[in-house]
């Protein structure tokens, strides 16, 4: 359950054109009673505990003048936060933590799923790794599979309600003088403009910045799409906007025509060549950069990863130096990364594990100071809310999709003596749906039941959070006029009994250098299990290609042999993911804690093994494969592990 509710007053701007189709936050509750119509119920922002995971400090942080001094002061720290967005805003309000700059990159509504590609490591135990120790690995060698990170699938009301409960929730922690840069493209893009004229309105509109680039779809019967826009707005008339500091060059004949004194050349020489030009409002950023086709230096194998010219352009225009830089969906955590770089404070936030581990150890890398938070608010109870749905529908005996139920429901279950049992189960990327309370019933009730099969006698209803359960199966008695039984189940007693670490066999002496833990074998249930149904599904696949390929060739002989694909080149038959008995290629992280057995993380020593399987030592790329140890100075009092799919495991030492 919300610790509280904290206000933020989504009102409309005065004046303002709106979407009449969404309905804005407000929760509305209105059931007849002797013809009194009940007040309706609004609620601001849902407070949960947060939880602090980790506290990271730079291994090795330059001495600045002071930084005791101020770390024993308590002053902003950088956060990185796990969970929702609007969560987020409501810690942040309720601490008066005032953001100056909001960059967001939020889903699209694209209708498609998002995949994270997971490599096995080198096993350190096969010999035949060592030996190549010295070569790169291609990336067409290595193994992998994919898992969902999440569905960028909506209705389009569904999104414009999310989107808009966002942006007020954005708007209420933003300073007087604060700016929101908001990133999309042109499925939503147009939709989301009425809505921020709306929140923050028209007048402080600034600029509709179009991020163009050369990489990008192709088609023969339209102009290829190779643009995103971005919307800038400002929360009020006074805003920063530091022309100074993002100007690009001249062209060197433009400068000196301009030193020739030609008429047509207005601005001085000197200033040319000292301030640049004004980009405009079209940027051509991939020119420079361009991470996701393949920068080593930036790449993170995120698949909604931005570069970090992008960012640099964004908050050098519209913050400072020591200001506060806010990306609450935030991804591969160029946004944090950057406002790092460029001296700035940041806050991160996501739903996703792999976003919280992927930008953590960027920013281990970079050197930055930093918190990590986890929002007690039932969502990550699995990597992603995606993730946890999915695992959730798997978990519910006998639960099916069933073609007589609509999208409401997440299917039914077939009893012999109740017949088709309809299940409801929350969407977690709706918090108005995750706490099961009478505004959420009475829509059940008389919105949803109404509309189920004849001959339907119950409903199961499951919740993360319920809200006075006894009030709760008050209304139900008082207002339930369908006949139809609705039986409520904790969602979280479901999963928590699913969630086992992975196991881990090792071995600690001391060495002369300080103490070496070595790792002697890694078992996954979990990570088995996925691979598994990966190799089976592509075994499946790739049989029913191979049968229609023979039908083919039966069909016409020119076609090649059983052998070829009609190219002269060799099919590429699909080679089962196989695990070693040690299972040390399923490892991506172990970090070491000397601080404390128990509380919150301190890592003082740590290595990351990279997809090409050479390791990352305290942030630090080398190029030597790991031995399957980890050495310590410090004796370690404790030891976490994290998979290649990001699942983390601690046993004290």
């Amino acid at each position: 359950m919300p610790v509280k509710y904290i206000p933020y007053y989504p009102n409309t701007v005065q004046g303002q054109a709106i979407l009449d189709n969404i309905t804005r936050t407000r929760r509305i509750l209105r059931y007849r009673d002797n013809d009194k119509v009940y007040e309706r119920i609004q609620r601001g922002m849902p407070y949960y505990e947060l939880e602090k995971i980790e506290s990271v400090i730079p291994l090795n942080p330059p001495l600045l003048k002071g930084e005791s001094d101020r770390r024993e002061q308590g002053e902003f720290k950088n956060m990185l936060i796990r969970g929702e967005c609007i969560s987020a805003c409501a810690y942040l309000k309720d601490k008066n933590i005032k953001v100056d700059l909001v960059y967001i990159d939020a889903p699209f509504a694209s209708g498609a799923d998002y995949a994270k590609k997971v490599y096995l490591r080198k096993n350190p135990k096969v010999a035949e790794a060592i030996a190549q120790a010295e070569e790169e690995f291609e990336l067409e060698e290595l193994r992998a599979f994919e898992e969902k990170m999440y569905g960028d699938i909506w209705n389009k009301e569904d999104y414009l309600n999310w989107m808009y409960e966002n942006l007020t929730a954005i708007k209420s922690v933003m300073s007087e003088t604060g700016s929101i840069y908001v990133h999309l493209d042109w499925h939503i893009g147009h939709y989301v403009k009425v809505l921020m004229d709306e929140v923050f309105g028209e007048d402080n509109f600034r600029n509709e910045i179009i991020w163009h680039y050369f990489m990008g779809a192709s088609s023969v019967n339209t102009f290829g799409r190779k643009h995103n826009t971005i919307f800038f707005y400002s929360n009020g008339d006074e805003y920063i906007f530091n022309r100074a500091d993002i100007g690009v060059a001249y062209n060197p004949e433009t400068i000196a025509r301009a030193k020739r004194g030609e008429a047509r050349y207005s601005v001085d020489a000197k200033e040319m060549e000292k301030n640049g030009k004004n980009p405009g409002d079209v940027w051509d950023i991939w020119d420079d950069v361009n991470p996701i086709q393949g920068n080593a230096i930036e790449n993170v194998d995120y698949a909604t990863q931005k570069p970090e010219a992008l960012l640099e352009r964004i908050i050098k225009a519209s913050s400072n130096e020591g200001m506060v830089i806010a990306d609450l969906f935030g991804g591969s955590g160029v946004t944090a990364k950057v406002a790092h770089d460029s001296k700035r404070k940041f806050i991160h936030c996501d739903v996703g594990i792999n976003s919280i581990q992927t930008t953590r150890d960027r920013l281990v890398a970079a050197g930055a100071e930093f918190d990590i938070y986890d929002i007690q608010d039932g969502v990550s109870l699995f990597r992603n809310p995606v993730q946890t749905m999915d695992k959730m529908k798997s978990l519910i005996t006998g639960l099916k999709n069933e073609d007589a139920l609509d999208s409401f429901w997440e299917g039914g279950i077939q009893d012999s003596k109740l017949g088709l049992v309809p299940v409801y189960i929350p969407n977690l990327l709706d918090h108005s749906t995750k706490v099961l309370d009478i505004p959420l019933i009475n829509r059940i009730i008389n919105e949803a039941m109404p509309d189920l099969p004849d001959g339907t006698k119950q409903v199961i209803v499951f919740y993360v959070d319920i809200e006075n359960e006894s009030e709760l199966k008050k209304f139900i008695s008082e207002y339930n006029a369908t006949g139809i039984d609705i039986v409520l189940r904790d969602l979280k007693s479901i999963l928590d009994d699913v969630v086992i670490n992975d196991e881990i066999d090792y071995k600690m002496k001391k060495s002369k250098t300080g103490f070496e833990v070595e790792i002697k074998s890694f078992t996954s249930d979990r990570l088995i299990q996925k691979i598994d149904a990966y190799n089976q599904k592509k075994s499946l696949n790739g049989s029913k290609k191979e049968l229609f390929e023979e039908n083919s060739e039966d069909e016409d002989d020119s076609a090649g042999s059983s052998t070829e694909n009609g190219t002269g080149k060799k099919k590429n038959k699909f080679v089962p993911i196989a695990i070693s008995k040690n299972g040390l290629e399923l490892i991506e992280l172990i970090s070491l804690d000397c601080t404390s057995k128990d509380g919150i993380w301190k890592s003082d020593c740590e290595l990351k093994i990279d997809k090409n399987g050479y390791v990352i030592l305290n942030g630090k790329k080398t190029k030597e494969f790991w031995n399957a140890k980890i050495v310590s100075d410090k004796k370690p009092l404790r030891m976490k592990i994290r998979n290649i799919a990001g699942d983390e495991s601690v046993i004290v030492l």
